[in-house]
C-alpha cells in the first residue's frame, strides 16, 4: 500500500501504524471504540490540505 514515504512525513506514517497496532481487535478494541478514539484525537484541531502537505 505504501510504496514511498517522504522523510519529513515518517513520523505520521509510524504514528498511524502505532495507533492501529495498539487498537487492534485481538486486544479487545472493537471498530466503534477505535473510531471514537480516532475522532477524539481530532477534537479542537483543523485538518486542511495545506496543513497535511507541509
Amino acid at each position: 500500500m505504501y510504496q514511498h514515504r517522504a522523510h519529513n512525513h515518517l513520523h505520521r506514517y509510524l504514528a498511524e501504524f502505532d495507533f492501529r497496532y495498539n487498537n487492534r481487535k485481538t486486544l479487545g478494541v472493537e471498530d466503534s471504540q477505535r473510531a471514537d478514539k480516532l475522532l477524539k484525537g481530532f477534537r479542537g484541531k483543523r485538518s486542511t490540505y495545506e496543513t497535511t502537505t507541509v
